[in-house]
């Protein structure tokens, strides 16, 4: 289990994004009333938006090139919550190489370059290499999925990505017996990341996965979302969307993907280990030392004081595909 400590450990740059919790605590009788009401609306608007097509591809932002995907038959693969807005979830971003304000990635991510970008795979593997970009689109068909995601802070979207199963790149590689764990490494390229000058983490940004976890078909390379690729805020051209674990471990504009047997130091298990656990799954039980975890913010169901929130489910809601992967595991100390 998680502990508070005396002092506030690690100084998160935007604790203010969480509702305190006396507040959550106060209202908690008039949310299970809500909730129930909000979560059947927000199924049914899916459901028709599903009825009338994706509503991913049905229509495009019309920002960026077109990406279209087949409705995945991955389990547990599609929600049918009502989509976050193209606006939100461009806009209301962490990426801590572009700032660590919600709005300094949009504004400062147009210096990223997603052409031309390679990532090497290496490691304990039978065959490493490196990829180009196109090579990694054709790698297998590309599937709409869309996940809910729910952010270590205390707010959650719904966002429709575009990719496949990282497992059909890993089998290409065909890790070796020894293999354990999987690295992913993100771009750290000062000319075009201007956060890189802060010393909020240690760079590149890393995170990384138990092989098993890899492995599974939920855990996606993402190229686009809203049938089209990826703004460069979200991750251009590709990231990690691992939807059961809070959204830092999803990393972004990744170069380099690496097989190990040693459990990888991730950055921010690094930067405050009292607080952010190599695991990091989505768990209503085992609050942050700072804040709950028992309850979320939907972004786009309003703000301020009186934001709407909704009770946060185990795994985010995804225990009947992922839970066997913790068998017998505890948890709250493995956090």
């Amino acid at each position: 289990m998680i502990f508070r400590h005396r002092d506030n450990g690690f100084n998160h740059p935007l604790s203010s994004e969480i509702t305190p919790q006396a507040v959550y605590q106060n209202r908690r009788q008039w949310l299970l009333t809500t909730a129930a009401l909000g979560g059947g609306m927000a199924a049914w608007a899916g459901r028709d938006a599903w009825a009338q097509g994706s509503p991913a591809t049905a229509k495009p932002p019309g920002r960026l090139a077109a990406l279209p995907g087949r409705r995945s038959a991955v389990d547990g693969a599609v929600t049918m919550e009502a989509l976050t807005s193209y606006e939100d979830a461009s806009s209301y971003n962490n990426y801590y190489e572009f700032g660590t304000d919600k709005s300094d990635p949009v504004d400062q991510a147009k210096t990223l370059k997603p052409r031309p970008w390679t990532v090497a795979v290496e490691g304990l593997i039978n065959k490493p290499g490196t990829y180009d970009l196109d090579a990694l689109l054709k790698l297998s068909p590309m599937e709409e999925r869309i996940y809910r995601l729910r952010c270590v802070e205390g707010w959650s979207m719904v966002i429709p990505w575009v990719g496949y199963s990282l497992n059909e790149l890993i089998k290409q590689v065909q890790p070796q017996g020894s293999a354990k764990y999987v690295e992913f490494v993100t771009l750290a390229d000062p000319k075009q990341m201007p956060g890189l000058r802060s010393n909020v983490l240690g760079w590149p940004y890393v995170e990384g996965l138990r092989l098993d976890e890899a492995m599974h078909p939920l855990t996606m390379l993402a190229f686009g979302m809203y049938g089209e690729v990826l703004p460069n805020q979200n991750g251009a051209p590709l990231r990690l969307v691992v939807p059961w674990k809070y959204g830092f471990k999803s990393g972004k504009s990744l170069v380099k993907i690496r097989f190990t047997d040693k459990e990888p130091r991730t950055a921010w298990n690094v930067a405050a280990p009292q607080e952010y656990g190599f695991y990091s799954n989505v768990n209503p039980e085992v609050s942050h030392p700072r804040w709950s975890q028992a309850t979320e913010r939907r972004i786009g169901e309003g703000s301020g004081l009186f934001a709407k929130r909704r009770q946060t489910q185990m795994f985010n809601g995804y225990a009947p595909q992922v839970g066997q992967l913790y068998a017998g595991m505890d948890l709250r100390k493995l956090f």
